[in-house]
């Protein structure tokens, strides 16, 4: 099933989209004939989504197995109460906590869902008792290990 299109992006942009989520890396000439543009229109258009907000960042992914992080849990946290302060300081200490890749305010049971990468399981279990456990926020904490990655893309499908 398609995806509705953002009407301010033609099909040259987004063709320019999945080249450089593709490959961060690529030159403006490989960007260019990719997308049948000459190399200045092809930079011109790439510079433009860059500053309109359409890419974000250029980043490397790292393999997580090599890097002794490959031991993955998402980590669903319930606060004590959800009042405006106490999520925004929920939100302040966890942003500055380096073990967690990525949080999501999410609806249901929980009111947060993290994910850590660890080397361990102990090492996970020293991160809830001495980091986690020291935010008097939080009531409870459900942790989920993943056996086996399926699919891990950062791509958006355009």
């Amino acid at each position: 099933m398609p995806y509705p299109e953002d009407s301010r992006l033609d099909a040259t942009d987004l063709q320019i989209l999945r080249c450089v989520q593709e490959n961060a890396r690529i030159t403006t000439k490989e960007l260019a004939a990719r997308v049948h543009l000459s190399t200045t229109p092809a930079f011109e258009r790439l510079k433009r989504l860059e500053k309109e907000g359409y890419i974000r960042k250029y980043a490397a992914i790292l393999d997580a197995e090599k890097l002794n992080r490959g031991f993955t849990v998402y980590c669903s946290v319930k606060l004590k109460q959800m009042t405006r302060e106490v999520a925004k300081n929920f939100i302040s200490v966890i942003r500055d906590i380096p073990q967690v890749a990525e949080c999501y305010n999410v609806s249901g049971e929980y009111d947060y869902l993290m994910k850590i990468q660890a080397p361990d399981m102990k090492y996970y279990n020293e991160f809830i008792i001495n980091v986690l456990g020291t935010i008097d926020s939080i009531g409870s904490i459900l942790s989920t290990f993943v056996m086996d990655e399926i699919k891990n893309t950062h791509a958006l499908n355009l």
